[in-house]
């Protein structure tokens, strides 16, 4: 045993007591530790630590690890793509000045190459472009990763431009999530709906959100190549009343022309803003009238944590779908099925957003008809807080306009604002924002 020589009575020792004093100061501190973080839980500071299972204090661990360690590596190893660049150049127009009456879309780039349907544009450092669509066997020849045709409406895919975002065309013929087995299944991967996607960048991460079946799934990428599994955004869809009650605003009601598949809707076509640490995702609400409701969370917590924004729903549609004309006369209607598919930008101290209204199907037509794109914006310098909406919506053209008119995808390039979308239903153009 080690043990110390006394000097004054020359007898040495043990060094017993010293370990006993250390173990004793440790174990206090690990006392001190778990009163203070039970407080600290308790006061909501932080959230508990499941010690329920070994299963969920992993899950734990990597929640909170995992995005400190991604954020480190692209420190080190920067992924090249840019944060969406907002409009700050005075001299090029903004959303803000459409309200004002001061600017307006006009067409730049009649054919793009892109197809028909709904895209959402990101910019590389290197000057290329990458456009998110989603796409089929039947629309672009599509195969899943186990080379199998996909279905109709299809999976996301990458349109890539490289002469500034004047033309586009398909950058490989295979979805970009990978599946887990072969053949693929539809219901674990949504191969044949990843529908509406929209992608986002914060600066360490892309997050991608999409409708499937009437819910909104999220996944993440390091490098917009490889997406990790999909997470479903909590209480998004179509439901029953029996199942749960309808939040303010997402009530289905009747429809002139159609009859209504469900008594509750959270969900469609999805939006997602990021701004600092707060995520927002976007989500069409009810139908007939049909409203724009949000989630919101930060962007290192789980999904599965998102909280309804509590000013839902920031803004509702047209009341009643109006006369039977389609035709401009009907462009206050456009908005009364269904408001979805939010692209969102920051202008000064208000937020501006772009989404798709959906008068719904005129008689006899066998699914929704008559598309319009829509101009809103917050009244207070909140996304949770109350919106208005543009007094000469619709934009670009009159009803009945083209399915896909209303998924705006907006993109800035020194400090100019483009807008990809088809105005014929034929091809998708790019549109240009001038001053009037």
């Amino acid at each position: 045993m080690e043990s110390v020589v006394d000097k004054k009575m020359g007898v040495r020792k043990p060094r017993r007591r010293r370990w006993r004093l250390a173990l004793l100061a440790v174990l206090i501190g690990l006392v001190l530790l778990v009163l203070g973080g039970g407080m600290l839980v308790r006061l909501g500071i932080i959230e508990p630590i499941p010690l329920t299972s070994w299963a969920a204090l992993r899950t734990y661990i990597v929640d909170r690890t995992q995005p400190r360690l991604v954020a480190l590596q692209r420190a080190i190893w920067p992924v090249p793509l840019t944060l969406a660049e907002q409009p700050t150049d005075p001299q090029s127009p903004t959303l803000a000045d459409i309200w004002e009456g001061r600017a307006e879309f006009v067409v730049d780039i009649p054919a793009t190459g892109l197809p028909m349907g709904e895209s959402d544009t990101v910019v590389l450092r290197d000057g290329r472009l990458w456009s998110y669509v989603h796409a089929s066997d039947r629309s672009a020849g599509v195969v899943d990763s186990c080379g199998d045709p996909v279905p109709f409406p299809g999976c996301a895919v990458i349109y890539q431009s490289d002469d500034g975002g004047m033309t586009f065309a398909l950058r490989e013929s295979t979805c970009l999530t990978t599946c887990n087995q072969c053949p693929c299944a539809l219901n674990d991967e949504h191969i044949d709906q990843q529908q509406y996607p929209r992608v986002v960048f914060d600066g360490t991460l892309l997050h991608m959100v999409y409708e499937y079946r009437g819910m909104v799934m999220h996944r993440t990428s390091e490098d917009g190549l490889t997406w990790e599994a999909p997470t479903f955004v909590p209480a998004t869809g179509f439901w029953a009343r029996d199942f749960q009650s309808c939040p303010t605003g997402a009530a289905v009601g009747d429809h002139p022309h159609t009859t209504p598949v469900a008594e509750c809707l959270m969900g469609g076509p999805p939006g997602i803003y990021i701004e600092g640490d707060e995520l927002y995702m976007f989500v069409g609400m009810g139908q007939n009238p049909g409203a724009m409701g949000c989630y919101r969370g930060r962007i290192h917590e789980p999904i599965a944590q998102l909280q309804r924004c509590t000013a839902n729903p920031l803004f509702v549609g047209a009341t009643e779908y109006g006369s039977p004309a389609i035709d401009a006369t009907a462009n206050v209607h456009f908005d009364f099925r269904t408001i979805s598919s939010a692209e969102v930008q920051r202008i000064g101290d208000r937020y501006y957003m772009l989404y798709e209204g959906v008068r719904g199907p005129g008689p006899g037509d066998p699914g929704d008809t008559q598309f319009g794109l829509g101009l809103a914006r917050s009244t207070t310098d909140q996304i949770d807080g109350p919106w208005e909406k543009f007094a000469e919506n619709p934009l670009l053209v009159d009803l009945p306009a083209n399915i896909g008119i209303g998924h705006a995808d907006l993109v800035v390039m020194d400090g100019v604002t483009y807008l990809y979308t088809s105005l014929d239903g034929v091809t998708r153009s790019r549109l240009v924002l001038q001053w009037q």
